[in-house]
C-alpha cells in the first residue's frame, strides 16, 4: 500500500547576501574569461569541438584545444535561462528555481554500504539505490534524488538500472550525475520520456536532469559532453560541475583554484548554448583542497567552505541556476566532525542565494553510504531552514503584554499564550530524547530507528504498470546493447 509523499520544505532565506563584493566577483570572472581565451580547454570529443568551431571558437582540432574569447563567451551565456522547473512525478513536488529558495538533494554516488541488516561494510547494489530512493521521498529536507550510490550488480548498465530504482521509489525529481555518452544517454532520456508521460511534459516538467563533471585541470569529458547535448536537445536540465583540487588539479590559492575551476564551467555551459540556446543548464563548484601530508582530496578544511559560497555568487554573475556544494563530508563515521562539516557550508550557501545544493547522506568524501547519515544530516538542513528564515519582531510576537501581566519574579507557564505558543515551536526529533533508564539517548541510535520506521512504513505512490514495463524493456535493450559489449 502506497502512502503520501510530505510537501518539501525548501530553505527561504529571509535576506540574501554576498561574501565577496562586485569587484571581486568580476575579478574572478575576468580571470576565468582570461584562461578560456589564451589557455583554452581540452575538449576530445569531435561532435563538440565541431559545434565550438561553427560558432566562432577557435578550435585547434589537432591538439583537440578550444579557446573563446570573452564576448563570446558572454553573448553565449546570455541565452541560457535563469529560472525554470525541475519537474517530478508528482506535480506538487516539482522544483520550481525562483531565486528565493533552495531545494537540496542527497549526495552521490558512493560504492560502498554499511548493510542496512547485517551492518557489515560491502560494495553498494540497486536495492541500496532504491532503499535510499524510498527514504528521501519521505524527507522533506530532499527536494530532488541523486542516486546515493552505484548499481555495482549492474556494472556495464549501473546508470541505468540507478534510475530505474530511483524512478520506481520516489515521486520525487531525480538528477543523475552517472549517465556518460550518446549510448547511455539515449537509453536515459527515453526512460524520462516514459515517466513524464510525452514529450510536451517532459520538456514543461523535466522529470530528469544531469550532471557531468569536468577533467580538472582544464578539461572536458567527451563521454560527459556527448551525453550532457543529448540531455539538452530532449529538453532536460544539464549541468556541469568542477572538481579541481587545489595544489594538485587546481593551483594552491583558493582564488586561483577558484578561476581555473570556472573557466572549465563556462566552456561546458557556453558549449550547450551554442547547440541549444536557452537550453536548462546550472553551474555546480565543488573543490576540494589536498591534505599535504596525504595527498588527500578534502572537501572540508577549515577553508574550503569559502570557495563553495563564491562559487554560488559566480553562477549569479553567469545568469545561471547553481548546484552548491553542501555537507560533503571527510568523516568516516556519524559523528562531530560530519555534523560541524555541514552545517556551514549549508548555512553560507543558503545564505547567498543557492538555488540547489547535495550532499546530504554520505561520508568519507562521498563514498560510504551509511543508513542513518542521511536522517543526521537532514536533521541539520532543518536547523539551518527554520534560522535562515529569520523571526517574527512584531508587537504581537514581543508580547508585549503578556510580559506585563505576568511581571516581575513570576512565570509563564500556566499562561495560555504559553500553551498557544509552546506547540509552534519546532524540536529536533533526534537530540533531547529521554532514555527511559535515565539520560537522554545516543541522537546517531534514534537516526537508525528513524530509518528503519522509514523503510518498514513508508511506501510511494508507484509508477503505472505500463510505465514500469516499458522502463523495463527498456533496461532489457541496454543490457543487450551496452552488456553485450563485455
Amino acid at each position: 500500500m502506497s502512502s503520501a509523499t510530505p510537501p518539501l520544505q525548501p530553505i527561504r532565506p529571509n535576506r540574501h547576501f554576498h561574501v565577496i563584493d562586485d569587484k571581486q566577483i568580476r575579478q574572478l570572472a575576468d580571470g576565468a574569461l582570461e584562461i578560456l581565451a589564451e589557455t583554452g580547454v581540452h575538449c576530445p570529443s569531435e561532435k563538440c569541438l565541431k559545434i565550438y568551431a561553427e560558432h566562432g571558437a577557435q578550435v585547434d582540432f589537432e591538439k583537440q584545444i578550444v579557446r573563446l574569447a570573452p564576448d563570446l563567451a558572454a553573448a553565449s551565456l546570455a541565452t541560457a535561462p535563469r529560472y525554470y522547473c525541475m519537474g517530478a512525478r508528482s506535480l506538487s513536488h516539482d522544483i520550481h528555481l525562483d531565486g528565493k529558495s533552495m531545494f537540496c538533494a542527497t549526495d552521490g554516488c558512493g560504492v560502498e554500504t554499511v548493510d542496512f541488516d547485517t551492518r557489515q561494510r560491502r560494495p553498494s547494489c540497486k536495492d541500496d539505490v532504491a532503499k535510499m530512493a524510498r527514504m528521501s521521498d519521505y524527507l522533506s529536507s530532499i527536494g530532488f534524488y541523486w542516486p546515493i550510490v552505484t548499481a555495482s550488480d549492474h556494472p556495464s548498465t549501473a546508470p541505468l538500472h540507478e534510475l530505474d530504482a530511483s524512478f520506481n521509489n520516489t515521486v520525487k525529481h531525480v538528477q543523475s550525475e552517472t549517465v556518460m555518452g550518446e549510448t547511455m544517454g539515449k537509453y536515459a532520456v527515453e526512460m524520462a520520456r516514459v515517466v513524464a508521460g510525452d514529450e510536451e511534459t517532459m520538456r514543461k516538467r523535466p522529470p530528469l536532469s544531469l550532471l557531468v563533471c569536468c577533467i580538472a585541470p582544464l578539461a572536458q569529458d567527451k563521454d560527459g559532453m556527448e551525453s550532457a547535448l543529448l540531455f539538452a536537445e530532449a529538453g532536460l536540465p544539464v549541468g556541469f560541475m568542477s572538481m579541481a583540487n587545489a595544489g594538485a588539479t587546481g593551483p594552491a590559492t583558493l582564488a586561483g583554484n577558484i578561476v581555473a575551476g570556472h573557466a572549465e564551467i563556462v566552456s561546458a555551459l557556453v558549449l550547450i548554448q551554442m547547440a541549444y540556446p536557452g537550453a536548462p543548464v546550472f553551474h555546480s563548484f565543488m573543490p576540494g583542497i589536498m591534505h599535504p601530508r596525504t595527498g588527500a582530496f578534502l572537501t572540508t578544511p577549515l577553508e574550503n567552505e569559502l570557495p563553495y559560497v563564491v562559487g554560488v555568487e559566480l553562477a549569479h554573475h553567469w545568469g545561471v541556476p547553481t548546484l552548491a556544494g553542501v555537507f560533503g563530508t571527510d568523516a568516516t563515521m556519524p559523528g562531530w566532525q560530519s555534523a560541524q562539516e555541514a552545517a556551514t557550508a549549508l548555512l553560507l550557501c543558503a545564505l547567498a542565494g543557492a538555488d540547489t545544493g547535495s550532499g546530504l547522506g554520505l561520508l568519507e568524501t562521498c563514498k560510504l553510504l551509511i543508513p542513518e547519515e542521511i536522517i543526521l544530516d537532514s536533521d541539520i538542513y532543518h536547523r539551518v531552514r527554520i534560522n535562515a528564515e529569520g523571526f517574527d519582531a512584531s508587537r504581537e510576537a514581543m508580547a508585549l503584554d503578556v510580559v506585563k501581566a505576568v511581571g516581575p519574579r513570576s512565570h509563564y507557564l500556566k499562561h495560555r499564550h504559553t500553551r498557544e505558543n509552546l506547540r509552534r515551536r519546532t524540536f529536533s526529533g533526534l537530540t533531547a530524547q529521554p532514555n527511559p533508564s535515565g539520560g537522554m539517548r545516543d541522537p546517531v541510535e534514534v537516526a537508525r530507528e528513524k530509518a528503519e520506521w522509514i523503510l518498514e512504513n513508508h511506501h510511494p505512490q508507484p509508477l503505472e504498470e505500463i510505465q514500469q514495463k516499458e522502463l523495463a524493456r527498456i533496461l532489457a535493450g541496454a543490457d543487450r546493447e551496452i552488456g553485450g559489449r563485455e
